[in-house]
Formats: structure tokens, C-alpha cells, sequence
């Protein structure tokens, strides 16, 4: 009995030492061997693994880094341009730095802007809540209040205001990684440039409605009046399917469309001031004043040259 254990471990001892020895022959005969500036690449990655550079994790972002010899398509927000500086250092390449971003939540519907007509009962989430219907207000893009972006951002840089029930964005926290765009079911949260000193201007909105059913949804919704493209003397404003959009590029930061908007859509991020905009506001109809004047003066001058 003894000497049949005795043969029995030693027969299955064996068989594993074979096969262990089997595994590592052809471990070693189909092995696959890896740049080792990936592993140097993801050493100097900030670690956080959001997918927030389009990739998987850190380590898929090292690889592709690698393996595409340039980093025209890779950008990790989370380092920035610190850590890309480190990153093209590596692979010995050059890198554009790119302009700070922070993300922004495209609604201004506040419960005292966007009475409730209804309440929700159900799982405490904005995917579930918007697979049943469109929200418990008369605005079918608002926001749903439930939180999801909150709960996907790593950074802690979005809380839920109780009052307003709408989430407040932390720019100082925000990496801009875009796990908050990619929770939000309604679309309502945008990537866009931090820009000069973290000042920037948006559009809060996202209701392509036509004017009076926004306002009978929502007092502080754009209503695609156009006014502050009207305003904009850069360019930066348009309205496209019944809402004004701003281009962070052309935007000069000059806040007239902000005190021209009637129904306070528009919003400013970090600037030192607080806007005056009822003396913006008598500045820009005094300006448009005294071009309507010109354009009549301009007009008659040039009738004038017909009739002589």
C-alpha cells in the first residue's frame, strides 16, 4: 500500500516536471519580445488608468506610443504636458503642448429654473432613470440629478449641489479625462479648453426646442434668439439648431455676450471679477447704436451718388 503512494507521487511528480519543462520550451520558443521603452513609457504615466487618452489603461497607451513612433495621436490628460514632455523624452521625439482642459456641464436648468413636475422613485441612477423616460421636468436634455458623473470621476473634482441638484465641476480637480462625458446618458458634460489663467465662457444648455416650449420648460434654457451671436464682433458665437454654441478659439473672453443673454445661459469660469452687465450691456447697444447710425449715413451717401 505504501510503496503503490510512494509510486504514484513520484509518477505525477515527474509528469509535472515534464510538463513544466514542456511549457517552458515553447514559452521560450513562441515568446514575443517587448519594446523595453514601453515599461520606461509607462513608468513615468501618471498610473491612473481612466482610458481617458482613448486607450485601455497606461500600459496600452505605452504601447501604442511605442509602436506608433510619434505622439501626434497620444495624449494622456491626466499628466499633461509634463508628463508628455517625459514620455516624447523617451522615445526621443518632439511633442506639442496642448492647451489645458476642463470639463463643463452643458445644462442650467436648477430646480428653481426647471420646476419638477414629477418624482423619481427608482435606482438612484442617470442611465437607469433616462432608459425609463426623459426626466421628471418639461425638459427632455436636462440634467437627471442622479449623480453617475460623479461617481465615475476618480479625481474627486464633481459634487452634486443639494439646492440645484445639478453637479458642480472643481476645475482645480478636473483632469479632464472624460470618464464624466462618457457616464453622462444625456450628453451634457463637454471637454473644453481651460483657457488663459483658467478663465473660459459656454453656452449651459443643450435644448434644440424651439423658443417658447424652452421657456415653458426652462427660465434659464437657451432660447436660440441669437442675441449674443448678434454681439460677438469676433465671430466666436453661432447658433446652430436653436442654441448658441461658443468656439473657444475665436473667444476673446470679453464677457459682452454673457450680459447680453437674456435668460443668463451663457456662464464665466475664473475670472477675478464679478461682471457688471448692465454697463457692458450700455456699452455694446451704444456701440450697435452708433453702427446702425453709420450704416444709414453710409446708405444715404450712397443714394445720393445715384441719384447725381
Amino acid at each position: 500500500m505504501i510503496s503503490t503512494i510512494i509510486w504514484t507521487v513520484s509518477i505525477i511528480t515527474v509528469l509535472g516536471l515534464l510538463l513544466a519543462l514542456a511549457l517552458y520550451l515553447v514559452a521560450q520558443r513562441f515568446r514575443v519580445e517587448e519594446d523595453p521603452r514601453i515599461e520606461q513609457v509607462e513608468q513615468v504615466m501618471p498610473g491612473a488608468n481612466c482610458g481617458g487618452c482613448g486607450f485601455a489603461g497606461c500600459h496600452a497607451f505605452a504601447d501604442a506610443a511605442v509602436k506608433a513612433g510619434n505622439l501626434d495621436s497620444c495624449f494622456c490628460p491626466v499628466g499633461g504636458n509634463e508628463t508628455m514632455k517625459k514620455v516624447a523624452s523617451i522615445l526621443g521625439v518632439e511633442v506639442k503642448e496642448k492647451a489645458p482642459e476642463v470639463a463643463v456641464l452643458r445644462c442650467n436648468g436648477t430646480c428653481e429654473a426647471r420646476p419638477r413636475i414629477n418624482e423619481y422613485d427608482g435606482s438612484m441612477s442617470c442611465k437607469v432613470k433616462s432608459s425609463l423616460y426623459a426626466g421628471d421636468t418639461l425638459c427632455r436634455f436636462g440634467c437627471l440629478g442622479c449623480g453617475d458623473c460623479v461617481s465615475a470621476c476618480e479625481f474627486g473634482g464633481i459634487s452634486m449641489d443639494p439646492e440645484t441638484r445639478l453637479p458642480v465641476f472643481d476645475p482645480d480637480r478636473c483632469m479632464a479625462c472624460g470618464a464624466c462625458v462618457k457616464a453622462c446618458p444625456k450628453g451634457l458634460i463637454e471637454i473644453r479648453p481651460k483657457g488663459p489663467r483658467g478663465m473660459h465662457l459656454y453656452v449651459s444648455c443643450r435644448n434644440t426646442d424651439k423658443g417658447p416650449a424652452v421657456r415653458k420648460a426652462c427660465s434659464s434654457a437657451c432660447i436660440g434668439c441669437g442675441i449674443c451671436q448678434k454681439t460677438c464682433r469676433q465671430g466666436a458665437v453661432t447658433v446652430v439648431d436653436n442654441v448658441a454654441c461658443i468656439d473657444p478659439q475665436k473667444c476673446k473672453l470679453c464677457r459682452e455676450c454673457e450680459a447680453m443673454c437674456p435668460t443668463g445661459a451663457i456662464h464665466a469660469v475664473g475670472f477675478p471679477k464679478p461682471l457688471d452687465k448692465e454697463a457692458v450691456k450700455a456699452r455694446v447697444l451704444e456701440r450697435q447704436k452708433k453702427e446702425r447710425e453709420a450704416a444709414a449715413a453710409q446708405a444715404a451717401a450712397d443714394n445720393q451718388k445715384k441719384e447725381d
